[in-house]
């Protein structure tokens, strides 16, 4: 339109158009439900467009119908372009699509549509003249016409897509037939080929088809010369023969039960699909044959008949499944009749049984000589598999076929590689292979990292090793081979105490000079309050709580502190938190810079550096739990009795924080205070700092203690320097890819770029991971390395496409619709999961191309 031409739609749909193939369901069985029916009319529309502009103009009509409809059953996924959405499609599909969304209300109903041809039934002449001219109005309506010449009106037998429909039967066409009877010896083997395509059309008519035809099918393979020999000819004019005398099946009716009769043997499977009739005899539908593979002849007889049954209900499941009446199962093997009621089912009969429960029906027994139809079909390979079987053994494996024991190839490198020309040291035990330097990598990756072994540790791999091979240094190599394996070591939590020895923070020498803060969260509304900021006296350990309505911002907590703080206690000389919006912000940083006050943030994802106010937390939610268990909205009226209790009780110095602060043991009664002797100012302030060094010196004698205690779970940490590479604990990394069950327990690695402390470093992090790259020694793990074990490769470098970086990708994890386009969770190739990210799709970007194609970076 608008003579824009489609050669400027530059974008490649035929991944598109490999997804949006019309989902109809087999021919037969969509309209033998409707031939029931007594009149039937068929219509044959014109032909579907091949020009151009025709088939441009029919794509926007199916698009503007498709926006008026919701889905439904057997439609299409919606798309954004309608003109070059609908061109990746082929015209058949199209014009399917199309003649489907026109009729969908009458579809099913009295209408069977596949392309061009419409049948219409009816079960009498004055509803059949009704659904006619409701089907001609519709397709006016739309601009679609039938050809007079190629429709049939009011008739009770009619062709349709190649059978002859009649009330209550169908069978072949009769032209169709004679082209089978007529088709020439194929002289090689496209023309075989063919003649099996077009007679497999018709097989549910030929009564052992699949066994009639095994020998021809042996020839279409390409590992097989085609030599058309007497075998081929006598199943090329057997399968000719069984055309000419296909009996007239009978339509199945959901009405009434059906009647499955099955059979194995040795070699096959056979099933014929019955119901009986008013006549009261057994009339077929359907029949059935199957070749046993080689492990399924291996079944005992029990399990060769179950399979029978299995196999016979997947293929009739669309009408057995959900059947209006129990069916029944014929066989001729009695002890299937108690299968539904074992109490001990083996794991094969398990997976059988809750197949079996999708369906509705009752097996019974009948003895073989009444059990004859599917009994032929079953043997109709015999002849077949009694050629390849060796008479006269009873063994598995017959002794002619053994040759010799199995060997594994790593055994034959490494018995080609000492023979004769290495010399094998002294010490290596007998049933050990010696095994030269040049395979020990080889045989180390076998006894570690195969599918046999599982990246076991040391121990086991040493002795999954030590089993056949030995080498001298084996143990110090395997040793090393298995530290140095990177999958292990991203896979693996150590089982050793945490690195880094307690480093506690330095004790201050009066009461204010250092602080620390945090905020309690997440609790019920209290007089419009739902947040605590707690501020610890590193000191002397007391403590205020201030209610807060929500978590303020930078500006608002210099208010809230300088109201709080800096106005009862002067300024402090260092402020710990951890690392909050709040205390990262440039304003807070600029405040206290300008104040005089240093900023301690706590490194990333360990929040023991602010232990004092993260215990206090602690002591804190517990107290008002229990002083508000009865009414958790009231907590905020309970906050400063809590904040009193705390600071008036005797912690582990034998002082109060009230007394370390002041001097003095707040009074519990006004008599208490009455009774005690005044004294002067001086003596006042000579008794504060009297009890400052006799606190300060207890508060060194606890922390000593403390420290001794908390480096039992703890070890010394590797001396990192810059350069080094370590892995991350990725347990507070924020990784995508959806559940973290699975995902790597360590990601990296990553180099040192500085050594803040012993127990702190910063790590060279991409930009992807948007997290602080300071971090705990024990958040870390050195990344070991050593020649037995390749390095691991570097991420591949992004190619240059006009001017920018292009990544491939390696698979798409989740996406989610944004606006008018959609985001992706790119997982891309060659790097590790704490490189994912979101990209953003254009909708002229067709989806399914994202998952074979490169995106942009």
């Amino acid at each position: 339109q608008g003579g824009r031409s489609v050669s400027a739609y530059a974008v490649e749909f035929r991944t598109l158009a490999a997804n949006t193939r019309w989902p109809e369901e087999a021919q037969i069985d969509v309209f033998l439900r409707g031939l029931s029916s007594t009149l039937k009319d068929e219509l044959a529309a014109r032909e579907v467009p091949e020009d151009l502009e025709e088939l441009i103009e029919l794509a926007t009509r199916i698009d503007r119908r498709r926006m008026e409809r919701s889905r439904e059953e057997r439609r299409l996924p919606d798309f954004n372009h309608a003109p070059l959405r609908a061109l990746s499609q082929p015209p058949v599909a199209l014009f399917q699509c199309l003649i489907n969304d026109v009729l969908k209300d009458m579809i099913n109903k009295f209408v069977f549509v596949y392309l061009d041809d419409i049948l219409i039934f009816s079960p009498d002449r004055d509803t059949h003249v009704q659904h006619v001219r409701a089907v001609l109005q519709r397709l006016l309506e739309n601009q679609l016409f039938c050809k007079a010449e190629k429709c049939e009106f009011h008739t009770t037998q009619t062709k349709f897509l190649g059978h002859v429909v009649s009330p209550g039967s169908v069978q072949m066409d009769e032209a169709k037939v004679q082209a089978v009877l007529d088709w020439p010896v194929p002289a090689d083997r496209k023309q075989l080929q063919r003649f099996l395509g077009f007679a497999n059309f018709y097989r549910r008519f030929i009564k052992g088809f699949s066994g009639v035809a095994a020998p021809l099918h042996k020839l279409t393979s390409a590992q097989v010369r085609f030599v058309w020999d007497v075998g081929a000819n006598r199943a090329f004019t057997e399968l000719k023969r069984r055309f000419s005398t296909a009996p007239i099946l009978t339509q199945p009716d959901p009405s009434k039960q059906f009647i499955v009769e099955v059979d194995a043997s040795e070699s096959g499977v056979g099933a014929v699909l019955s119901q009986r009739a008013s006549d009261n005899k057994v009339h077929p539908c359907a029949y059935f044959s199957c070749k046993l593979n080689p492990a399924e002849r291996n079944y005992d007889i029990g399990n060769r008949e179950l399979l029978a049954v299995k196999l016979a209900l997947d293929e009739w499941r669309h009408w057995l499944e959900g059947a209006r009446q129990p069916f029944l199962v014929w066989t001729d093997h009695k002890n299937l009749e108690y299968i539904r009621t074992a109490k001990r089912l083996n794991p094969r009969q398990a997976r059988w049984a809750l197949f079996f429960d999708r369906f509705n029906f009752t097996l019974s027994y009948r003895p073989g000589s009444k059990n004859i139809k599917p009994d032929a079909l079953s043997r109709q390979y015999q002849q077949d598999c009694r050629s390849t079987e060796v008479p006269g053994t009873t063994t598995i494996v017959p002794p002619v076929l053994v040759l010799g024991a199995n060997r594994w190839a790593l055994e034959r490198r490494v018995k080609s590689a000492v023979s004769g020309t290495v010399p094998i040291p002294d010490g290596c035990p007998p049933n050990c292979l010696f095994v030269p330097s040049s395979l020990r990598p080889a045989v180390l990756k076998w006894g570690h990292s195969s599918r046999l072994a599982c990246h076991p540790g040391m121990t086991r791999t040493a002795f999954l090793v030590a089993q056949r091979f030995w080498w001298p240094t084996m143990s110090s190599d395997i040793r090393a081979f298995v530290s140095s394996c990177p999958v292990c070591a991203s896979a693996k939590v150590p089982r050793t105490p945490a690195a880094g020895l307690l480093q506690p923070l330095p004790i201050p020498s009066r009461p204010w000079s250092h602080i620390a803060m945090d905020f309690i969260t997440g609790l019920p509304r209290s007089r419009g309050n739902t947040v605590i900021l707690t501020i610890v006296d590193r000191f002397s350990k007391l403590v205020h709580a201030v209610p807060l309505q929500k978590l303020p911002s930078a500006k608002q907590l210099a208010e809230i502190v300088a109201r709080h703080v800096f106005r009862l206690h002067g300024l402090p000389e260092n402020i710990t938190s951890d690392r909050g919006p709040q205390f990262v912000a440039a304003f807070w940083r600029e405040f206290c810079k300008l104040l005089g006050i240093t900023v301690s943030l706590s490194s990333g994802f360990h929040p023991q550096t602010n232990g004092q106010v993260e215990r206090f937390n602690q002591d804190l939610e517990t107290t008002l739990r229990a002083m508000c268990s009865k009414n958790p909205p009231t907590w905020s009226s309970q906050l400063p009795w809590a904040e009193y209790s705390h600071n008036s009780l005797v912690n582990s110095t034998g002082f109060s924080p009230f007394q370390a602060a002041y001097g003095y043991q707040p009074p519990l009664f006004p008599h208490q205070e009455r009774s005690a002797s005044a004294s002067g100012p001086a003596a006042f302030v000579r008794r504060c700092r009297r009890t400052w060094v006799d606190y300060r010196s207890r508060l060194v004698q606890n922390q000593e203690r403390f420290t001794a205690v908390a480096n039992r779970r703890r070890s010394a940490a590797p001396d990192y320097k810059v350069g080094d590479k370590v892995w991350l604990a990725s347990t507070d990394v924020p990784l995508k890819g959806g559940l973290r069950k699975l995902l790597p327990r360590y990601i990296g690695p990553y180099s040192v770029s500085r050594v803040i402390n012993p127990v702190a470093v910063r790590l060279d992090l991409p930009r992807s991971l948007r997290i602080h790259p300071v971090f705990h020694v024990s958040k870390l793990k050195p990344f070991v390395t050593s020649p037995l074990h390749p390095p691991p490769a570097a991420p591949p470098a992004p190619r240059l496409v006009e001017g920018g970086p292009v990544f491939k990708v390696n698979k798409l994890l989740a996406s989610r619709r944004v606006g008018r386009g959609i985001q992706y969770l790119v997982d891309w190739e060659g790097y590790g999961p704490a490189d994912r990210q979101l990209a953003v799709a254009l909708p002229a970007v067709p989806a399914p191309l994202w998952s074979i194609g490169e995106c942009r970076s």
